[in-house]
Formats: structure tokens, C-alpha cells, sequence
């Protein structure tokens, strides 16, 4: 069998890593950046961490922040048309998942024109050219899209997230500046935290995973285990903040890779529906899924067990199964996930149409046990 792993060609840590920009930017021979953000980040002046390290060095930029919580294919046609207008040629992408996805189909579309109409690009699209160079700093340690191939774009006129795989859009560079994080307010940590575990879990348990995946994918639950709790309650916290900085990109080397599995499948109806945030969803699914799972993948749940400190010699694989489910619920009630979907607004009549679009979901056929529409309802009625 062949397994392939792509990843940035340059990536950073650290606190302060954004000082390299005027560096990395001279050595691409790149002149003005359009930059990718929303507006939140503009008014609270955390993209103005990364913009005026740009205006000291004299690089010029544009920015475009006409970006949804969960971004639409209104959203990247008008951003192609901005960037088309800019004259930049490159893009800086500051944000969490939606500014970095938005980013991700702009590059992609304005050097593979004839995907134009946005919706073509969903699933593996047979693009031929390279994104225009995108660098990536991420504000939240969570879904990791500095270093992934993937992209999720809400088509708003069928209500679905169209998951987006194609190696030519992953960023040039990624520049992990936990500093950009300090600001995430607890709920936010907590949500992305919880999917930045949901993408190890799932990625760790997925029908593509193998030996290097899997080394990837423990390494980030042993270490969201150790700093999110701490990331939550100390939101300035230098050595917590960085450790769910490289935790969630470690995770996304390995989920890009290799996929994941309902969780998503079933997160991301939520979303394109409902609007509901991605890793709350993920957060509220991800015990109960993983209790579903349990059978066809004990050995990997022992590792779980361990990563997460709560296997004890002489346990059973089923016995160590049962304690990594209660601790991932019991992480995600300590730093305040709600627990029922009921609670964010769901009713028991959505769950057939939610069923329907999980199963139909790019992510679901990777899950490690087989599923059905059945299943998937049935699964949606315990968190309800």
C-alpha cells in the first residue's frame, strides 16, 4: 500500500513567531499581500499583531474581512473579486478555520478559473494549478487548516458544507504565533480545543490511518490533555497557549492525510444548517460517536487511554475503551461544552434531515465501523 503525507514547504512556532514574515515574504519574491481575516479580529486588534509587522517593513497589503463564522460561497466569490482587484499576489490569512478556508478557495480559484462557480470544488476537485501563495496564521488551536489540504465551504443555497480536498491548496507557509491566541475568549478555546481532539481521535481510529499518522495523533491527545484545561482558565498563559498551538497543527499533519470519520460527518450538517460553531458540534458528538466506535478499534482506544492518562495496568481493552470515552466527556463538561443538541436549538423533527446529510458526508466513510442513515439518526437521539 502507498500512503502519502503532504505538508507546508516552511513552518514556525513559538510566541512572536510573526516577526518572520517580512523575511519569508522578501525570500518568495513576493510584493503585496491581500489579507484574509474578519472582522472580529480587526475590532478586538489582534490582526493589527500581524499587519503592523507588514506596515514597519513597508510591505503593502489589502484586506478583505467579509467572512462568515462559517463561510459561504458568497463569501470566496466576492473574495476572489477583491483579490482580482488588489493587485496583490499573495495572501496572508489570519483567522481560524473560516478565514483560512475562505483563503484557501480564493487562492485556488483565481489560478484555476474554470472552478469559478465555487461549488465544483467540493469533494477532490481535479485542480491543475497550485494556490497563489497563501501564508497562515491562525488565531485559534483548532482546526489546524495552516497545514491541511482540506477546506469547507457552506453552499448556502443547498444548506450543505462542501469538504474540499486538494493538495494544491495548502498553505506555502504556516506561522503558529500563539501570541494571536492570547485574546480567544474561554468558550472559543474551549470549542476549538475539543476539535483539534476530535480531528486526533478521529484521525488516530480512521480507516486511512497508519504508523506515522498514528505517532502524530497521539502526540496531540497526550498534549491537548495537558494544556487545554490550563489554555481555558490562563488565557495568557505563554507555555499552555503554545502547547495547543503545536498540539492542533500536529493533529492536522496527520488528519489531512489520512481523514476522519462521523464526528465530522455529523459536525458539519450542524453547521451548514444550523450554524452552529464546528468544534462545538464536534465537541458535543465526539463521546458518544467514540462509544459507537469502540468495537472496531479497541487496540487504538488503549492508546487513548494512556495519551490521556487514565489506563491502569492490567485494564481490559474494553475497560480502557470505557475510560477514554469518560475522560474526553468528561474534558469537555470541565471546560464548559454543552452536552445536549437540544440545547442549541435542535428538535427532534431536524434529526431525520441531519441523518441524511451526515451520511452523505465526505468525511463519514472514512469512520472505522461501518454506518448507515438508521445508525446516524440514532446517534444524533442520544446527544439530543
Amino acid at each position: 500500500m502507498i500512503n502519502r503525507f503532504v505538508l507546508n514547504e516552511v513552518s514556525y512556532f513559538g510566541p512572536g513567531a510573526r516577526e518572520v514574515l517580512p523575511k519569508e515574504i522578501a525570500r518568495l519574491g513576493l510584493k503585496k499581500a491581500f489579507v484574509a481575516t474578519d472582522k472580529d479580529l480587526i475590532k478586538f486588534g489582534v490582526a493589527d499583531k500581524v499587519l503592523s509587522v507588514l506596515s514597519q517593513a513597508g510591505i503593502p497589503y489589502e484586506i478583505f474581512s467579509d467572512i462568515k463564522p462559517n463561510p459561504t460561497v458568497s463569501n470566496v466569490k466576492a473574495g476572489v473579486a477583491a483579490y482580482a482587484a488588489s493587485g496583490a499576489d499573495f495572501i496572508i490569512a489570519i483567522g481560524g478555520g473560516s478565514s483560512m478556508d475562505t483563503a484557501k478557495a480564493i487562492g485556488i480559484i483565481t489560478n484555476n478559473p474554470e472552478f469559478s462557480d465555487v461549488v465544483s470544488l467540493e469533494g477532490v476537485a481535479d485542480t491543475k494549478k497550485k494556490s497563489v501563495p497563501i501564508i497562515a496564521l491562525p488565531t485559534t488551536a483548532g482546526t489546524a487548516a495552516e497545514v491541511t489540504i482540506n477546506y469547507v465551504i457552506t453552499d448556502e443555497k443547498n444548506q450543505k458544507k462542501m469538504v474540499c480536498v486538494d493538495p494544491n491548496d495548502i498553505p506555502a507557509i504556516a506561522i503558529v504565533d500563539a501570541e494571536l491566541m492570547y485574546t480567544l475568549p474561554k468558550s472559543l478555546t474551549a470549542s476549538t480545543g475539543l476539535d483539534a481532539l476530535t480531528h486526533a481521535i478521529e484521525g488516530l481510529i480512521t480507516k486511512g490511518a497508519w504508523e506515522m499518522s498514528d505517532m502524530f495523533e497521539i502526540k496531540a491527545i497526550e498534549m491537548i490533555t495537558r494544556y487545554l484545561e490550563t489554555a481555558v482558565n490562563e488565557p495568557t498563559n505563554a507555555e499552555a497557549r503554545n502547547g495547543m498551538a503545536v498540539a492542533q497543527y500536529i493533529a492536522g499533519m496527520a488528519f489531512s492525510n489520512v481523514g476522519l470519520g462521523v464526528v465530522h460527518g455529523m459536525a458539519h450538517p450542524l453547521g451548514a444548517i444550523f450554524d452552529i460553531p464546528h468544534g462545538v458540534a464536534n465537541a458535543l458528538l465526539l463521546p458518544t460517536v467514540m462509544e459507537f466506535n469502540a468495537p472496531a478499534a479497541l487496540d487504538k482506544y488503549v492508546e487513548i487511554a494512556k495519551a490521556m492518562n487514565v489506563y491502569s495496568a492490567g485494564m481490559s481493552r474494553e475497560e480502557a475503551a470505557d475510560a477514554a470515552v469518560k475522560a474526553v466527556k468528561d474534558l469537555a463538561v470541565r471546560v464548559g461544552i454543552p452536552q445536549h443538541l437540544s440545547q442549541l436549538g435542535i428538535e427532534e423533527k431536524d434529526l431525520p434531515r441531519l441523518a441524511k446529510a451526515a451520511y452523505a458526508d465526505v468525511c463519514t466513510p472514512g469512520n472505522p465501523r461501518e454506518v448507515n442513515e438508521e445508525i446516524i439518526l440514532d446517534l444524533y437521539k442520544k446527544v439530543l
